[in-house]
């Protein structure tokens, strides 16, 4: 390959670098073209996936301010160049690597922090984003419900004592 195809190549994978918000480093030995395509098409929403070669992409990581172990730029290499919900697109290849055990997910990087291969699969464990949001206003009601069930007590309270006094006087008076 020509010097200005090398050229053009990291200064895009670069770019995809920058403009990732996740980056997940896999190993697609053994995978067919079918098997590829197929992963392709189950990431199209959240991040894209292209085989790359390992001398381009460690040069490409540097550029970029992206700290790749070069231990795991070793044998044929793919990234995934995550633009959507990382948990979405780790839950993908989560998915796709149980189904298909060649498919090795091996490192990546999560905002300019290395994740390892088990905290890909703790991330892909995570509810996506919209659960998360859910459950957490959830809780903030619950405890809305507590504290105005809190300020309201002492009223209810007199209420009922005022009441059973009421009450008393009645069935004293009779």
């Amino acid at each position: 390959m020509a010097r200005p195809d090398k050229a053009a190549a990291v200064a895009e994978l670069t770019e995809n670098f920058r403009e990732s918000s996740a980056v997940v480093l896999t190993e697609y030995r053994g995978l067919t073209v079918a098997q590829l395509k197929q992963l392709r098409r189950s990431l199209s929403g959240n991040a894209t996936y292209a085989v790359v070669k390992n001398t381009l992409t460690a040069i490409a990581a540097k550029e970029a301010g992206v700290e790749i172990d070069d231990a795991v730029l070793a044998g044929p290499s793919a990234v995934a160049f995550v633009t959507g919900d990382p948990v979405e697109a780790a839950k993908g290849l989560r998915d796709f690597a149980k189904a298909n055990p060649q498919l090795v997910i091996k490192a990546g990087v999560l905002d300019g922090r290395a994740l390892t291969a088990e905290d890909i699969t703790k991330l892909a464990d995570l509810e996506s984003r919209e659960v998360l949001l859910a459950k957490a206003a959830g809780a903030f009601k619950a405890k809305l419900f507590q504290a105005a069930y809190l300020f309201t007590a002492p009223a209810s309270q007199a209420v009922r004592t005022i009441d059973a006094l009421r009450e008393k006087q009645a069935s004293a008076a009779a």
